[in-house]
């Protein structure tokens, strides 16, 4: 599980900023809200708002270029290609300094803490260390540009370091060589999943895949039940692909190279006493509403993310939703259900505007951030549980006086004075 996740000068973010899901010490919505791990308490998700252009969805920008980049790193990047940082451009210190990420995470009852600092011409510094049970954090390795300090407990890197490309990462290396810890570090890592709330393709293939699976298909059909969007059954053709050339044929909806599907959906038809008398087929993309597309769609990547506790980010996420069905959603989380029985524990990140989502009987105060600019121009991240506020406040109205910041300071419209075109 993630227990805390740090950017600095990237993008907006100026300063070191830290997402934590390691939970306070009070026992709201407990059952619901928090897991116990490996003596940790962690929250399942983490809700962040903000006035547009506030810095939230960097923040889910910078968990994909770190897990992206960790991904490619080894097997992809050539020497002297361009590594995907964007520091901080308001600043003449930051403009060349490099961009930095953590992550601190639990993973099979031992908890790592790796990140790195790039420029978009080199990685400037590397970092692993480990904390097993009670003992304290130990190193495995550190790296300053070229130079590598290999830990004995990190054997499987001994050689790896000439390698390394001053471009590459050299935990990608050495997870590529077959290292074990490497190996678990990396595997944990580039399971991030990380999708908008405004663009369902990718999300339509995920929940098409999920769908050809008879025990992850029913779930699914059991939240679209639950979300009375009048679907009976739902069901996933593949059909084949043509290349001819660089273009590719697809036949049916979404596809990916080599894949092509088409979703068809399938509600009830009546007869003039409303006795039912059949099915009628849909197609998903041309006959359903754009609100039931997109809760369909978010359905595979949700279940994927609680079935394979990984870590799951989402922008957007209650665009074209009603906000019983974006609550739906966020419950699947939030729920004592979630880590049953030792099960694997999903934890979900995601980016709002709704204030009705700030309900305290669904959501515990350490669960709520916000992202805002300063005068300069740089975002910083604080937590709800800062500020003094008893559990049965209303957090949205107090959110939307601006008690908390990440409002945006709009001057009164009716000051604006609109000219006509001459």
């Amino acid at each position: 599980m993630l227990i805390e996740f740090s950017v600095q000068n990237f993008r907006s973010f100026k300063e070191r900023a830290t997402l934590s899901l390691e939970a306070a010490t009070d026992d709201w919505l407990e059952d619901e809200c928090v897991a116990t791990v490996g003596g940790l308490r962690l929250l399942k998700s983490a809700a962040i708002f903000g006035a547009n252009a506030g810095g939230k969805s960097n923040l889910l920008k910078a968990m994909a270029v770190f897990r992206d980049f960790i991904r490619n790193s080894s097997k992809e990047t050539q020497q002297g290609e361009k590594i995907p940082v964007a520091p901080f451009r308001l600043h003449l210190d930051t403009e060349s300094a490099p961009t930095i990420f953590e992550a601190l995470f639990l993973q099979n009852g031992t908890r790592y803490r790796y990140g790195f600092g790039a420029t978009v011409d080199q990685v400037t510094s590397e970092w692993l260390f480990r904390q097993k049970d009670s003992t304290r954090e130990t190193c495995l390795f550190t790296r300053e540009g070229a130079k590598f300090k290999l830990s004995a407990e990190f054997k499987e890197g001994k050689g790896l370091e000439e390698r390394t490309r001053s471009n590459a990462l050299f935990l990608s290396v050495v997870a590529q060589f077959n290292g074990a810890i490497a190996g678990e570090v990396f595997n944990w890592l580039t399971r991030f999943r990380n999708i908008s709330g405004l663009d369902d393709a990718d999300n339509n293939a995920a929940t098409a895949k999920w769908l050809t699976n008879k025990d992850y298909s029913a779930q699914i059909k059991e939240l679209m039940r639950w979300a009375d969007v009048g679907i009976k059954d739902i069901r996933v053709l593949e059909m084949p692909s043509f290349r001819f050339g660089e273009a590719e044929m697809k036949f049916g909806g979404d596809s990916k190279i080599g894949t092509s599907f088409s979703i068809k959906t399938y509600h009830q038809k009546y007869n003039a006493e409303q006795v039912p008398i059949g099915q009628v087929e849909f197609d998903f993309r041309a006959d359903e509403s754009e609100g039931t597309q997109k809760f369909i769609a978010l359905a595979g990547p949700f279940l994927e993310a609680l079935m394979t506790g990984s870590v799951l980010f989402v922008d957007e996420l209650e665009a074209r939703l009603h906000p019983l069905l974006t609550r739906g959603l966020i419950s699947q989380f939030n729920s004592y259900i979630n880590g049953l029985d030792g099960q694997l524990i999903g934890q979900l990140i995601f980016v709002s505007h709704d204030a009705g989502l700030l309900d305290p009987k669904r959501i515990r105060r350490d669960q709520v951030w916000f992202a805002e600019k300063d005068d300069f121009g740089a975002s910083r991240l604080h937590s709800l549980s800062e500020f003094k506020v008893r559990k049965e406040a209303k957090f949205d109205k107090e959110y939307l006086l601006g008690q908390f910041g990440g409002v945006p300071r709009v001057t009164n419209l009716q000051d604006i004075t609109v000219h006509a075109a001459e």
